[in-house]
């Protein structure tokens, strides 16, 4: 899996410009949390890499304006773990701790 590593505001407007392309997933991982290392995992062990959609990860823990500006920007509440699916510019999917399901990502 060739995670992007989502680390700069800047990326969520280059992020909404991929999403008319093709389907992109953001993922926000706590570090520290046990629940979102088992997601993190079962989403890593299910993912294919020929599914057409890009995976995007952001570090909670280094990176939490970037995730208090996804929440504003995709009028998405704040979980983590937490998967965002953007497509055509709008949110397709969103899904937190256990209810993260591959298949509903690349759906």
């Amino acid at each position: 899996m060739n995670w992007k590593p989502l680390t700069d505001i800047s990326q969520l407007d280059q992020i909404l410009e991929e999403s008319k392309n093709q389907r992109v997933m953001i993922l926000k991982h706590s570090t520290r949390c046990s629940i979102s290392s088992m997601a993190l995992n079962r989403l890593e062990r299910s993912w294919e890499d020929d599914n057409k959609v890009a995976p995007y990860y952001l570090d909670l823990i280094k990176y939490r304006p970037i995730s208090n500006a996804i929440a504003e920007k995709f009028g998405v509440e704040h979980e983590s773990p937490q998967v965002i699916v953007i497509e055509n510019g709008e949110v397709a999917y969103t899904a937190s701790h256990m209810g993260i399901n591959y298949s509903s990502v690349v759906a």
